[in-house]
């Protein structure tokens, strides 16, 4: 037990579940339904984005072909988990988030103008957010019970080639979700301590 499990308000299960044991996986097994596929994304909206912007999308893998191209574009070390994984998503932004406007915050729609003008703010924006959404897309994963196994090492081009040929996405990041297979992890790696990183001005 650590001040994290004395100070949450969730039980101790819950605090190691999300945060204190759970770790990225490298193999998989199991199944993952398209209701907990659903729950993952019903969970990861609630997560505080820029204006409500909300830019993530979410592909999910499930079809050999699909599979297969998505392979193709990873790094080597990267395929075989994937070819194992019960569920795999893409997870992208998308590059006209701003249309979405009066969906995402409807009655003031003023800043809209900012992003219309500024192309490479609405870009870094809509990515940005995305990745902040990205992360409680794991913790999501994470809250159904599953692994995580967020990966960055893809050709990520070819996957927007193959995924959204319209430039109408911007992918990011591919995340294994499952159950942890045989041997899914080596050792705990460090983590650096409070004192390293944290200061009060």
């Amino acid at each position: 037990m650590t001040i994290a499990h004395d100070e949450a308000v969730i039980d101790a299960a819950a605090v190691d579940a999300i945060f204190a044991e759970a770790r990225t996986a490298n193999a998989f097994t199991g199944e993952v339904t398209d209701d907990q596929a659903r729950a993952i994304y019903e969970l990861t909206k609630f997560g505080p984005t820029a204006f409500n912007s909300q830019p993530l999308r979410v592909t999910y893998v499930r079809s050999e072909e699909a599979r297969t191209t998505l392979v193709g574009a990873l790094a080597a070390g990267n395929r075989a988990k994937t070819e194992s994984a019960p569920l795999v998503a893409v997870l992208s932004y998308d590059t006209s988030w701003q249309e979405q406007w009066d969906r995402f915050l409807p009655g003031y729609n003023a800043p809209k103008a900012m992003y219309d003008a500024a192309p490479d703010l609405a870009a870094s924006t809509g990515n940005n957010n995305a990745h902040l959404q990205a992360g409680y897309f794991i913790l999501a994963v994470r809250s159904l019970g599953f692994a995580a196994g967020p990966m960055t090492g893809a050709d990520f081009s070819a996957i927007d080639a193959a995924f959204f040929p319209d430039g109408s996405q911007k992918s990011f990041l591919v995340v294994n979700i499952g159950q942890p297979g045989p041997d899914a992890w080596g050792e705990t790696k460090p983590k650096f301590a409070y004192e390293d990183v944290v200061r009060t001005v």
